[in-house]
């Protein structure tokens, strides 16, 4: 069974096009869904697999669309409930995909997917308990996806439950040594806790393997105001604007960590105060 081989049988399509999906070739994997619909128009796997492919270039209308069709075949398929909350989501119509993701967990209680998804939804809404009432369900369903324990830490961040983040993102790091953006989160709650000499460990740790890392040059910056080193905190303040020139003025401007600089030339002009 050769890639793109001239037989055009189901089997061989859907081998082509599921192929292409793990290359991240969504265009190229639609156009072969689309073959296998032509011959059967009923065929779940080429159905739900085109939504998915359809939800990554962004055509979320369309994915809608497939997931609607598998609806039809089974009300109860909690993938496709879950999939079209996200397309949902995405198309900013948020009370129907918190709709899907409650009609997901509904056909199946142990989703850990549509937890993680419907927690997300509500935080983004800041209903942040509520929002870590499902990131909890979903890490008791499954624990072992570091995304949901970050996304929760991510959360209690934002409610200034420091200590508890913390705790999260130390969890993640001893049990995923190599997972950076836990790293980050874990050096931003030492900030947040006034602990800057260890936060600033922990940035340089992560700057040794991505020295282009722009959030964690600006988050140094903001540590070493803290501790009022003063001219390294511009100095690495002006790589990150180099890089990113809109978002970190507009960050530097509002944190207050940086109010001792206000009167300071070099970073009214860093920042165009």
């Amino acid at each position: 069974m050769g890639l793109f081989g001239s037989n055009d049988n189901v089997e061989d399509l859907m081998y082509n096009a599921m192929s292409l999906m793990e290359k991240n070739q969504p265009k190229g994997a639609i156009s072969l869904f689309n073959k296998i619909l032509k011959k059967e128009s009923k065929n779940t796997s080429a159905l739900f697999n085109k939504g998915l492919a359809l939800n990554q270039i962004k055509k979320y209308s369309d994915a809608i669309t497939c997931f609607d069709i598998l609806l039809e075949i089974n009300p109860k398929d909690a993938q496709a409930w879950n999939n079209k909350g996200i397309s949902m989501a995405e198309n900013g119509n948020i009370q129907a995909a918190a709709e899907c993701y409650d009609k997901a967990i509904e056909a199946d209680s142990k989703n850990a997917s549509a937890y993680f998804n419907k927690g997300v939804l509500l935080d983004k809404l800041q209903e942040r308990e509520e929002a870590l009432t499902a990131l909890d369900k979903a890490i008791s369903i499954d624990s072992r996806k570091p995304n949901v324990l970050i996304y929760k830490g991510i959360v209690l961040g934002k409610m200034k439950r420091h200590e508890e983040a913390l705790n999260c993102f130390q969890n993640v790091c001893k049990n995923y040594p190599n997972n950076q953006d836990a790293f980050f989160q874990k050096g931003v709650q030492l900030a947040e806790l006034g602990q800057h000499k260890k936060a600033l460990d922990v940035f340089d740790d992560i700057l040794k393997k991505f020295k282009d890392n722009v959030n964690v040059i600006y988050a140094k910056s903001r540590s070493k105001a803290a501790l009022e080193m003063y001219p390294e905190a511009l100095e690495l303040l002006k790589q990150a604007v180099a890089k990113n020139p809109k978002i970190i003025r507009s960050w530097a401007k509002e944190e207050p960590i940086f109010t001792k600089l206000h009167s300071n030339e070099q970073f009214r002009k860093l920042v165009k105060l």
